[in-house]
Parts: structure tokens; sequence; C-alpha cells
């Protein structure tokens, strides 16, 4: 393959264009908000699921109060018409002691279920605090994600900048490629990591390996326009003034 010194010397530029986006694609790929977004994202599931447990239990025990509440309520509203036949005197002296003997019972009796509304009630006050609690964290959870979220998006906008400004430089070197130099290059970069290497010192800057008298002097023999490649890793070698030859 034919192409021209310039031309070749072209080929380290792109290479190294390449080798800038491709750095500038790993910085993308791991910036350290994206590890933690990464880990937060697979947190919030079971933080709503906190809020969603404690927001049930409460619900749960606040229909508890209501039905301890009722209860209470319906042995005062007996107690209290009992009451009121006691002090209205109607009935037998029979009936009269059964209802002061049943009243004895109800006041026995609403002690007990007051008492089962009253820890009912405690356990509410601790059902609320624990979905505070949840909801808290789940509410400080978002608020820094959403903080690491606009700091990735930050950094990603300045690093997708820069890459935008590297492969417009990187078409413009391409723009004066011939395709078929071209089409190795890709096919080299693609295969290896990198397409082209400078041969400086005798030495092949691709696979850093110092090329041997019987390489390097088929290289010498070669046309300044001939395209000439690494015995060892078959990379594109460019030939310079530092190459040693």
């Amino acid at each position: 393959m034919k192409a021209t010194p310039e031309m070749q010397a072209r080929l380290l530029e792109l290479q190294d264009l390449d080798t800038r986006i491709a750095q500038l694609e790993h910085r993308l790929a791991s910036l350290p908000e994206q590890v933690d977004i990464s880990r937060m994202e697979g947190e919030e599931p079971g933080l709503q699921a906190d809020v969603v447990r404690t927001g049930t239990e409460v619900s749960d025990l606040e229909r508890e109060v209501a039905k301890a509440e009722a209860a209470v309520q319906q042995v005062r509203d007996r107690a209290a018409r009992d009451q009121q036949r006691l002090e209205a005197g109607t009935g037998s002296a029979k009936d009269l002691q059964g209802l002061q003997h049943e009243l004895e019972s109800l006041a026995r009796r609403q002690t007990v279920l007051e008492d089962e509304e009253l820890e009912v009630m405690e356990r509410v006050e601790q059902a609320q605090e624990a979905e505070r609690a949840a909801t808290a964290a789940r509410d400080e959870h978002a608020s820094r994600l959403g903080e690491l979220r606009s700091v990735r998006d930050e950094k990603s906008a300045a690093i997708g900048s820069e890459r935008d400004d590297v492969a417009a430089g990187r078409e413009a070197i391409v723009a004066d490629l011939s395709a078929e130099l071209l089409a190795l290059y890709e096919r080299l970069r693609t295969q290896l990591g990198s397409g082209a290497a400078q041969l400086q010192q005798r030495r092949c800057g691709g696979c850093r390996l110092e090329l041997n008298a019987v390489d390097l002097g088929r290289i010498r023999a070669a046309a300044e326009d001939e395209v000439v490649r690494c015995e060892e890793c078959g990379r594109i070698l460019v030939r310079t003034a530092e190459s040693g030859l």
C-alpha cells in the first residue's frame, strides 16, 4: 500500500485523537458519581417499601384505635342508661340491685377497654414515628440522588463537549487520508486497540518491542511512500526523524 509520508504522519495525529476519545469515553463511563447513583438507585425500592409498610401499619393501628374507641363508647352509653334507670328508681328492688351490679361490671369493662385503647394509641405513636423516619430517609435519599445526578450530568456535558471537539478534529484528519489507508487503520484499531504507531529509536510505539536487524533492513529499503507494518503486532509503523534508521 502506498501513502505519502505526510499522510502517514497524519495517522499519528489520528491515533492521538482516537486515544483521547477513548480516554474521554472511559471517564464518562466511570464517573464516580455514577457508581454512587447506581447503588442508590438500587436502594430506592427498599426505601419506598419502608414508607409503604410503615404507612400501612399506621392505618391498621388507627383502625384498631377507632374500634377501641367505639367499644369504650358503647360501654359508656350502656352505663349512662343504667345509671339513669338506677337514679329514677323504677323497677323492683331486685331490678335495681341488678343494675348496680351491671354498672360495677361495666366500670371494670370500661377500665380494661380504656387500657387497651391507650396501648393501641401508644403503638400508633410509635408507628407514626417510624413512618416519619422512613419518609425522611426516603426524601433525604432522593435529594442526595438528585444532587449526584446533577453533578454527573454537568461532568458528562463537559466531557461530551470535549469529546465533540476532539471528534471534529478527527474528522478533519480523516478527510486528508485515502480510503484504503483509513480502512486499514480502522481495522487494526478495532483488532489491536490502536492502528498506527511511531517507529522511534528502532522500537515500535505500539507493542514497545525493538525491531530486529532484518526488519529494520526491510524498512530502510522501503520507499518513503510505502506503508510498513510492525512484524510483531501488525500496526502501521510511521517513520519519523526519530526512527533511528
